[in-house]
C-alpha cells in the first residue's frame, strides 16, 4: 500500500521543482530583455492558466524579443506569424493540398500547430483572418473541411500590437479580446535600463541570435504540467471568490464604462490570482493576489464611454478606483 505521506512529499517536491524552474525563466530572459519583469511574469502566469497574452507597446520596446526569449527558455516548439493585410486564414490554420501522385487531398498544418505562437502585430490583419484564431484560442483545435484537428499541448498565443499607430490597422473585436487572458503593457524602459540596453549592444549583443546571448532551456512541458497541477490545488476561500465577483460587478456599474467585465472575466481573474499565489510560494489566495492581477486581466475586457475617454480617463484608472472602493475581505 502506498504511504500517503510519501506521496504528498513527492508532490510537494515536484511542485517546488517546477516553481524553481519557472522562476529561473526570469533570469534566463533577462539575458536578452532588460527591465520587463512584469511582462515576463504575466507570460508565465498565462502558461500556468492555459491562457493567451496580448502584448501592447510602441515599436522598439522588445515585445517580439520578449516572446522569442521566452520560447528559447522553454523546451517548447514555437512559430512566428507576421500579420499583414493580405494574410489569409489558411496561412495561419493550414489547408488541404492536392497531391497529384495519390490523387488525394492531404492536410498541410499551418503555423498555429505549435506550442507557442507569436502573432506579431495582430491588429494589422483583417477581421476574417483574426477570426481564424478564435477557434484555436478557445477550443484549442482547428477545423478544416469539417474535420477538427487538435492543437498541441501546451498551446499559447502571444500577440503583439502597437497602441499608437492606427493607419492600416483593424481593431480587435470584443469577442477576440475577451479570449486573451491577459493584456500586458510593455512600457518604455527607464533611463538606466536604456543605458544597459545600449551597453549590451555595444558589447556585441545580437537580438537575432539568442543562443549566442547564452539563453538556454530551463523549463519544459513536465515542469508546466506539475505547476498547473499545483495551481489547481491552490485553495480559494468563499470570501476571496466573493471579492472577485464584487470587483467585476463594480466594473459593470461604473459610470465611466459602457462595458464591464463578463463572468468569463471574473473566472479569468480568479485563475490568474491562483497562479500568482502559487508563484509567490503560497497554496492559498489572498486579496493582494487579486489586486496584483486585476489590471492585466480586466483592462481589455472593459470599454470606456467616449466622454470619459475625452476627459483622459483610462481603463486602468477606472479599475484602480474600483479596487480602492470595493471592500477587502479580512
Amino acid at each position: 500500500m502506498m504511504d500517503p505521506t510519501t506521496d504528498n512529499a513527492e508532490n510537494s517536491g515536484s511542485s517546488d521543482s517546477a516553481r524553481s524552474s519557472l522562476e529561473s525563466l526570469r533570469t534566463e530572459i533577462s539575458k536578452a530583455v532588460v527591465g520587463q519583469d512584469p511582462a515576463v511574469t504575466g507570460l508565465v502566469v498565462a502558461l500556468l492558466c492555459r491562457g493567451h497574452v496580448l502584448l501592447e507597446g510602441v515599436p522598439g520596446v522588445a515585445k517580439t524579443l520578449l516572446v522569442r526569449a521566452l520560447a528559447a527558455s522553454l523546451e517548447l516548439d514555437t512559430k512566428r506569424v507576421q500579420f499583414t493585410p493580405d494574410l489569409m486564414p489558411s496561412d495561419v490554420t493550414g489547408s488541404l493540398i492536392y497531391d497529384a501522385r495519390t490523387t488525394e487531398f492531404s492536410f498541410q498544418p499551418g503555423p498555429v500547430f505549435t506550442n507557442l505562437l507569436l502573432a506579431d502585430e495582430i491588429n494589422r490583419t483583417p477581421p476574417k483572418t483574426q477570426s481564424s484564431l478564435l477557434e484555436a484560442m478557445e477550443e484549442r483545435q482547428v477545423t478544416v473541411d469539417g474535420t477538427p484537428r487538435p492543437l498541441p499541448e501546451p498551446f499559447l498565443v502571444a500577440a503583439t500590437q502597437n497602441p499608437v499607430e492606427y493607419e492600416g490597422t483593424y481593431p480587435l473585436p470584443e469577442a477576440q479580446l475577451d479570449r486573451f487572458l491577459l493584456k500586458l503593457t510593455v512600457p518604455l524602459p527607464s533611463r538606466q535600463d536604456e543605458i544597459n540596453v545600449l551597453t549590451r549592444h555595444a558589447d556585441g549583443f545580437n537580438p537575432r541570435d539568442l543562443h549566442a546571448a547564452g539563453i538556454r532551456p530551463v523549463a519544459g512541458p513536465a515542469d508546466l504540467e506539475a505547476a498547473r497541477t499545483a495551481v489547481a490545488k491552490t485553495s480559494v476561500s468563499p470570501e476571496i471568490t466573493a471579492y472577485v465577483v464584487d470587483i467585476c460587478r463594480a466594473t459593470r456599474e461604473s459610470p465611466s464604462l459602457t462595458l464591464g467585465a463578463s463572468p468569463r472575466g471574473a473566472t479569468a481573474l480568479l485563475s490568474t490570482a491562483r497562479a500568482w499565489a502559487w508563484l509567490t510560494g503560497r497554496d492559498y489566495v489572498i486579496p493582494d493576489d487579486v489586486k496584483a492581477l486585476a489590471l492585466p486581466t480586466l483592462r481589455h475586457r472593459v470599454q470606456l464611454r467616449p466622454e470619459a475617454e475625452m476627459e483622459g480617463v483610462t481603463a486602468d484608472s477606472v479599475i484602480n478606483a474600483i479596487l480602492a472602493h470595493v471592500p477587502v475581505p479580512r
